[in-house]
């Protein structure tokens, strides 16, 4: 996998830059996007993009795991050898 665009749900500790800095511990990740769309009393919604050449799916759970996280959903995947292909507008 080359790109992965995760929905995920976390506690507001780590604040996005640690949890970012923690991610990018899986050796697999090559680079990561995070932003928050939404949060309430005791957790934030976050929107994580992470590119690498083999990015390791199992890695990445177990770490966001590890910091109190849960995946919601896997909303984009870009897998194979060529360049990414874009979508249709």
């Amino acid at each position: 996998m080359r790109v992965v665009v995760l929905d995920i749900l976390k506690p507001h500790e780590p604040d996005i830059l640690k949890f970012g800095r923690g991610l990018l511990e899986e050796k697999s990740i090559d680079s990561l996007n995070i932003s928050v769309f939404e949060v309430d009393k005791e957790t934030e919604s976050i929107k994580l993009v992470l590119s690498g050449k083999n990015i390791i799916f199992d890695g990445v759970r177990k770490k966001i795991e590890s910091m109190g996280a849960v995946i919601h959903s896997i909303d984009k995947a870009v897998l194979g050898k060529d360049d990414i292909i874009e979508e249709p507008e």
